[in-house]
């Protein structure tokens, strides 16, 4: 059996609770990966438009569409232009989008894609196949401008430690593999008492500078704020702060959630645009103890939702 069909992903009843589905409803999971929400949406007999930028993912989803005829389209692409992914097939109006964001389980257990500082493989990191690899940017980078990456989307306190000695390396010897890199970064940042590994943070932070990942997460949540229909459904599972930083702040703008400068005086909530989404949880939803117990990856995430309000979605000038 494909593993799209026996994939579980993290907070799958939850996501789908948040997502509300019902039959005949359309329903877009912006990061398909193994399948795991798709199939969910699928069995409650929504359609679903599943996108993935990595075609490997798209290829495995043969398998679920053949076990839902007619219910499942997968569009190679990235989800920040879910909107023009969907006008192209004529869909305008969606009841539901869900993400989830950052690395895939098929990804980083697959040691050719060079996610992982556990695994020996080349140093890659892209979730598609095109653009820069971590290889590029780990041997052309300037140091200040490595440094300011691995401080920035790695938050790692060490970060100017580690794009010096990355620097020094590649003058005799260019970067290439997973293990030369982690090995490095163990060399010069300190274990820590949590027992994370130290290659850790330096790896996070290339693979979100790869893939873009905070600007297309910005761009998805715009896209999913334009295409949801009003009472249409968004759910985001995300996997640490910075992530989660991005879809607190975008949430916490659009429901008007907007603190006053002053206790007398509207907040800018009140002048501005009305608010597109109804919050369910400000404090998002994280999974139970059986759920980390059967998954230690799920130990990070946390959803967060909202309902889509009737009022016009809002431009960038208006979220300035």
């Amino acid at each position: 059996m494909s593993t799209a069909l026996l994939h579980i992903p993290v907070l799958r009843d939850e996501v789908m609770a948040a997502l509300a589905p019902r039959p005949g409803a359309v329903m877009v999971d912006g990061t398909f990966g193994a399948g795991g929400y798709s199939r969910a949406l699928l069995e409650a007999g929504c359609t679903v438009w599943a996108i993935d930028r990595d075609p490997e993912a798209v290829a495995r989803g043969a398998a679920l569409g053949a076990a839902f005829p007619g219910r499942l389209t997968l569009l190679p692409g990235c989800f920040g232009d879910m909107e023009r992914l969907l006008a192209a097939r004529g869909v305008t109006r969606v009841d539901g989008v869900t993400l989830d964001v950052g690395v895939s389980s098929p990804q980083i257990d697959d040691p050719a894609r060079g996610f992982s500082f556990r695994f020996d493989g080349p140093l890659d990191m892209r979730m598609g196949r095109d653009g820069q690899s971590a290889a590029d940017l780990v041997n052309t980078l300037p140091e200040e401008e490595l440094a300011d990456i691995v401080w920035r989307l790695g938050e790692e306190r060490h970060s100017r430690r580690v794009a010096r000695a990355v620097v020094e390396q590649r003058k005799t010897q260019p970067f290439t593999r997973t293990v030369e890199l982690a090995e490095l970064v163990r060399r010069v940042v300190p274990k820590s008492k949590d027992g994370i590994d130290p290659a850790t943070r330096t790896f996070q932070a290339l693979r979100i500078a790869v893939n873009d990942e905070l600007g297309e997460l910005e761009r998805g949540l715009e896209a999913a704020e334009r295409l949801l229909a009003p009472g249409g459904r968004l759910a985001v599972v995300s996997f640490h702060s910075l992530e989660d930083r991005v879809l607190k702040e975008f949430l916490r703008t659009r429901s008007g959630n907007v603190p006053s400068p002053s206790r007398h005086l509207p907040g800018p909530a009140a002048a501005g645009p009305a608010p597109t989404f109804r919050l369910w949880a400000k404090s998002g939803v994280t999974p139970g103890e059986a759920e980390l117990a059967a998954n230690p990856r799920a130990r990070s995430a946390r959803l967060r939702s909202a309902e889509r309000t009737e009022a016009r979605a809002w431009s960038r000038g208006d979220a300035a």
